[in-house]
C-alpha cells in the first residue's frame, strides 16, 4: 500500500499552534498564530498520530497486529 498523505490525516490529541506562513499573513494581524486541526509534515507528533489512526482503522475492520513485528497486520477469514 502506498500512502502519500499519511502524516496529513492524523488527529491531534493536544492543541498545537504555529506562526502564520510567509505569504499568508494578514495586514494588521501579524501577531496572530494558526491553531492546527490536523497533523502536518514536520511535526514531532505526526508519525505517532498517523500510526494511531492507521492502527485504529485496521483493527476496526478485523486486522490483528503481529506480536513479533508490530508493523505487520494480518486477518484470518474465508473468501470475502
Amino acid at each position: 500500500m502506498d500512502v502519500k498523505t499519511a502524516f496529513l490525516n492524523g488527529e491531534l490529541d493536544e492543541e498545537i499552534y504555529m506562526q502564520q506562513p510567509d505569504g499568508f499573513v494578514i495586514d494588521g494581524q501579524e501577531g496572530k498564530v494558526c491553531k492546527l486541526l490536523k497533523s502536518l509534515y514536520g511535526l514531532k507528533q505526526a508519525p505517532k498520530q498517523c500510526h494511531d489512526k492507521f492502527n485504529t482503522t485496521l483493527t476496526s475492520v478485523g486486522f490483528v497486529v503481529n506480536e513479533a513485528d508490530k508493523c505487520v497486520y494480518y486477518r484470518h477469514g474465508g473468501g470475502e
